[in-house]
């Protein structure tokens, strides 16, 4: 069983589901958005889903560098080899997607590491956010490029300013 809650934050509402084993969901749910609970999922706060909003919410008053949670998140060989290296990148880091290729020993995988972040199911604690375009600029965010500048501003990481976003 898995369980799931849905939590106030500062950036928004989150959900967050945990099974007995780590934290499965960490997203963001979105002002207009769908989000469709999966089979075997029962509402509820958990000791674990609980744990994850409370460091959740020290990382966005700025009191946390890092999490402290069991991670159980569901996707294939390579999407777990892509999350556990993003897991590497600092707090107030970025990398670059070649980058993040090339520490996975293929520089040739750029699109593919770029589709497994974009899976990444818990997002900020897999730190998905800190993966930028070779050049600086941010590039797509599953909470958004506006999110994304916002999780980055809050850890001091250097990226190239848009327009359009905070």
């Amino acid at each position: 069983m898995i369980a799931y809650e849905v939590y106030e934050t500062e950036l928004g509402q989150v959900v967050i589901a945990a099974d007995e084993v780590g934290v499965t969901v960490l997203r963001f749910l979105t002002e207009g958005g769908s989000w469709k609970v999966s089979e075997g999922w029962e509402r509820g706060q958990s000791e674990l889903t609980d744990l994850a909003a409370s460091q959740l919410a020290e990382y966005l008053a700025g009191k946390r560098r890092t999490f402290e949670l069991p991670l159980n998140p569901n996707g294939t060989e390579f999407q777990q080899r892509v999350w556990q290296a993003l897991l590497s990148i600092p707090y107030g880091e970025t990398r670059s997607y070649r980058e993040q290729a090339e520490a996975l020993g293929n520089v040739k995988a750029i699109r593919a590491v770029a589709r497994a972040n974009g899976a990444n199911p818990i997002a900020i604690v897999i730190p998905c956010h800190r993966v930028i375009g070779a050049d600086g600029t941010l590039t797509g965010y599953a909470g958004g490029l506006d999110m994304k500048a916002r999780l980055l501003s809050l850890e001091g990481a250097r990226f190239v300013d848009q327009p359009s976003l905070i």
